[in-house]
């Protein structure tokens, strides 16, 4: 822990590079060293991998990410601002951490990062879930990722992990527990941050899977989901109208109800119908 004892705290960071957090950036930083090494540990053991980490701000969970044995991070932030600060901790940490500034939605990291990789991130809460789609949704599975250990809103954590008949159940629960293993791994109020967000936030640890859970194509998985979860209160029969061949036999063929609601279908049968949609 002497690297990380010999850095300043993390108030006076903010402090002496004027790191007031910004709204239109999704801002909101967590201070709390003991929370961020919380948040670190649950990413698992890091001392073989190489972690991705997006939006460090001033760099509390990078310091955490370090501090608990990272074999390298590299961070990816828009924020011009947090760079000096950024540096103070890559100093302390000879050749562990790269900074790179930019959009992480424009950056491919991969070329940068050498596996077995995890990411760990404090998401900026303006990009959070798109990120973590591009995530679940790549060309090839398995991914480039061993794991994801994200903070979120706690509404989109409960979406992630969310079952069958919940209102929270939808396609973020799908899409991400078709290929891993998603819970919530730790639960913060808006206080631990500054400036305090309107939302309580929770830690999402996903576990990618060797292999889908059950086989699908993911592009017409996908589509029906998508068309089933955008009018949720209607009848399947009716939501899925037109994707393919007579969708009222089709639902009946896989044992779903034509008169069910998409929150109603578990995983395995929306697998189910997307095989029978692509055999049509």
């Amino acid at each position: 822990m002497a690297a990380i004892d010999a850095l300043p705290p993390l108030r006076a960071v903010i402090a002496e590079h004027g790191l007031s957090a910004r709204k239109a950036l999704g801002q909101n930083f967590l201070l709390d060293l003991n929370l961020t090494a919380r948040i670190a540990r649950a990413a698992g053991d890091l001392a073989a991998c190489d972690v991705l980490e997006i939006g460090p701000g001033p760099g509390g969970l990078t310091r955490g990410l370090l501090a608990e044995g990272a074999r390298r991070v590299l961070a990816v932030e828009k924020d011009a601002r947090c760079i000096p600060a950024l540096a103070q901790i890559a100093e302390a940490y000879p050749g562990r951490l790269e900074i790179v500034e930019g959009d992480a939605l424009a950056i491919d990291p991969l070329d940068r990062l050498t596996p077995p990789i995890r990411v760990a991130a404090n998401l900026p809460y303006n990009i959070g879930t798109e990120l973590l789609v591009r995530w679940l949704t790549p060309r090839d599975w398995p991914p480039f990722w061993e794991s994801l250990t994200l903070m979120f809103q706690r509404e989109v954590a409960q979406r992630i992990v969310a079952q069958p008949g919940s209102k929270a159940y939808g396609r973020l629960a799908i899409l991400a527990q078709w290929r891993s293993d998603a819970r919530i791994v730790l639960d913060l109020p808006p206080q631990a941050f500054t400036p305090p967000p309107k939302v309580s936030s929770a830690v999402v640890h996903l576990t990618a899977l060797p292999s889908p859970r059950f086989p699908a194509d993911p592009a017409v998985l996908s589509r029906l989901v998508a068309a089933g979860f955008n009018q949720r209160r209607k009848m399947l029969r009716a939501s899925l109208r037109g994707l393919a061949g007579d969708m009222e036999d089709l639902l009946t063929a896989v044992g779903i109800p034509p008169t069910a609601r998409a929150e109603e279908i578990e995983l395995e049968r929306w697998c189910a119908l997307a095989r029978a949609c692509a055999n049509s």
